[in-house]
This record gives structure tokens, sequence and C-alpha cells, in this order.
């Protein structure tokens, strides 16, 4: 009776390892099948949710438009405009809408990457969200011909003017020779790439104990004057001087021993 029952119980445990070694490899199998399925749905079911992301070909037009008007008047000499429109963020969920209007946001400024609103006038559930585009403008400005290092003296062979997208960057780019020729740089440049105004190091136009042109300008008049410069005066940047009176006056460094202020 004894044998008997080991026998059974070493059947028993034989038949446990075995559920054990079935379940191992069943949750193995359903594990590869997982992988399996997201390797061969994923793609498809990313490139579903990309494209239900992109407007419609009328909206795109409208907000290409909306774009481009508001930069008709940019700045001159503009050759033509460019408008890349985005996708919008594929995890909204919006509702069903019959009208669909784009507007421009207050503050924004259509120059490089930019925004226009969206917003639905005619649906079930009102809702507002914002699509993102890029505003190319084109026109002419300096590049650079060759590599120029940070430090160097730029001079006239190393720029040449050429058709750049002026909205590429936030600092102004430069198109008069005069304004570059000279002026010692205050990072590399590569060639093809434009000479813009925050690649130039900034000029001290007067020192702390200088005498100073002072021009205050307002509407319809303006005062000149002269005064002590108490602070540096840095290339477009604040500098303070005292008038003859005493008064402590902050204006711009805009030239030789200049400075301008508003009032």
């Amino acid at each position: 009776m004894a044998t008997i029952s080991a026998l059974r119980g070493a059947r028993a445990g034989s038949t446990l390892r075995d559920m054990e070694t079935l379940g191992l490899f069943s949750l193995a199998v359903a594990r590869v099948l997982t992988l399996f399925a997201l390797a061969v749905l994923g793609a498809p079911l990313a490139r579903a949710a990309e494209a239900a992301s992109a407007l419609d070909a009328g909206l795109e037009q409208q907000v290409r438009q909306l774009a481009l008007q508001g930069t008709r008047h940019a700045v001159a000499g503009v050759t033509h405009v460019d408008i890349d429109v985005g996708r919008l963020d594929p995890r909204l969920r919006l509702a069903p809408c019959q009208r669909v209007e784009p507007y421009l946001p207050p503050g924004t400024r259509l120059w490089g990457r930019s925004r226009i609103g969206l917003r639905c006038t005619q649906g079930p559930s009102a809702w507002n969200v914002f699509v993102p585009i890029t505003v190319k403008v084109y026109g002419p400005a300096l590049v650079a011909t060759a590599p120029l290092s940070a430090g160097s003296v730029v001079a006239e062979a190393d720029v040449i003017q050429a058709e750049v997208d002026l909205a590429e960057d936030a600092a102004v780019a430069l198109t008069d020779t005069k304004l570059a020729v000279g002026r010692t740089l205050a990072r590399a440049i590569n060639p093809g790439q434009s000479l813009r105004q925050s690649h130039l190091k900034l000029r001290q136009w007067f020192a702390a104990g200088d005498t100073v042109k002072v021009l205050a300008s307002g509407p319809g008049f303006s005062v000149a004057g002269e005064g002590l410069a108490l602070t540096p005066g840095m290339e477009g940047q604040l500098a303070r001087v005292r008038t003859e009176s005493g008064r402590v006056l902050t204006g711009t460094a805009v030239g030789e021993r200049r400075l301008e202020m508003s009032l």
C-alpha cells in the first residue's frame, strides 16, 4: 500500500510539474504573439493616427491663406513666402464639427515656427486647438562664401548676396555689406549660411566718462544736448548719461558717442 501511495504521489507531482511547464510555455507563446501583433499592426495604427491628425485639404488651404495674408508686409525685399502646415496632436479627441474657423491668436508672429488657431463654431461641442505652421520668408541677404571662424574680421570677399529664408532665424539677416565688412564675428559661420546681426560682436560706442551727444525725441519734436556717460555704451544696448543740469537719462547707444531716447 505504501508503494502504491508513493507512486500516486510521484505521478501527481509529475503532473503538477507538467502543468506548470505547460503554463510557462503558454505564457511565453502569448508574449511572442503579442510582440508579433504589435510589430505587424503597430505601423499601420501609427500611420492611421498620423493621418487622422492631418487637416483636410480645404481647411489646410484656409490656414495657409490666413498665414500668407499676415506676412504680406513682413519686411521689404521679400521675393516669396512658403507656408508649411503641420499636424494636430494625434492624442486629441475632437468632437465632430460642421464648421471650423481658422484664426490668428493674439500676439502671434508669423515668422519661422508659429501657429494658427482652429475653433469649432458649429457643432455639438465647441473646441479650440492650435495647428503648428512654419513660415518661410525668402529674400536677398548676405551669406558666407567660405567657413568663417569666431573672432575673425569679415572681409568683403567673405560674403555674397543670395536668396535665403529670412525667417529661419529670429535675428535680423544683414543685406548691406557696409554693415558687415570690418566687423568681428561672435561665432563661426558655415559656407552658404546667412549672416545675422547676432553673429557680430557688439561694438562699444563710448565708455563711461565720455562726453556723449544725446538726442531726445517725441511726437512732433526732438531735443539735442550733451551729457557725461555713466555706463559704457554698447551697440543697441541701454546706457545712462548725466546732463549738465544733473539729470540722469537712459537711452540706447546708436553710434560713436551718440545716445538716443524717446520721451
